[in-house]
């Protein structure tokens, strides 16, 4: 597990330093479009709060199973360096009662609507991600399309 983790965490720095590079070369181009290159930002910038869990929270954080974190606890932290975990989660149930009792099966039950914890990093990826998918398309398409084949395909057919 631990030879993962450490795998793991190197691929997202490799993967952010990619996305960086990416960006500043797109957002050099004039005819780069604003939005794609903010949503690709939130990526980067989901990936880097995640690298940021991975590398430090495990030195700076005790567990934190069923209460809150101590920052900077006496005997240290719960991991080392590059063994860090997600301690940044949010939880807001929108609706938090119960059930009226004349309800058949969950009458009196407790009823909490949306359970989900998750945590910024992962929200602002997840947010970008269904952004490219939803605006920008084309922007992915045209990075993932051959050079070879843009250029063919402009070309008209010769005469016989």
């Amino acid at each position: 597990e631990l030879f993962d983790k450490f795998f793991l965490t190197s691929l997202r720095i490799v993967a952010a330093g990619f996305l960086i590079w990416y960006l500043y070369r797109l957002c050099r181009k004039p005819e780069s479009r604003l939005g794609y290159c903010i949503t690709i930002a939130l990526v980067i910038a989901g990936a880097i709060g995640n690298i940021i869990d991975c590398l430090f929270y495990g030195l700076i954080f005790d567990h934190s199973f069923g209460q809150i974190a101590t920052l900077f606890p006496a005997g240290g932290g719960y991991g080392s360096f590059f063994y860090g975990k997600v301690v940044d989660m949010f939880f807001f149930p929108l609706i938090d009662t119960y059930w009226p009792d004349w309800m058949p099966f969950v009458g009196g039950d407790h009823f909490l609507f949306f359970r989900p914890v998750f945590n910024l990093a992962d929200s602002a990826i997840t947010c970008s991600v269904i952004l490219l998918l939803l605006f920008y398309r084309k922007d992915l398409s045209d990075l993932l399309e051959p050079k070879s084949t843009k250029s063919t395909s402009k070309e008209t057919p010769a005469e016989p």
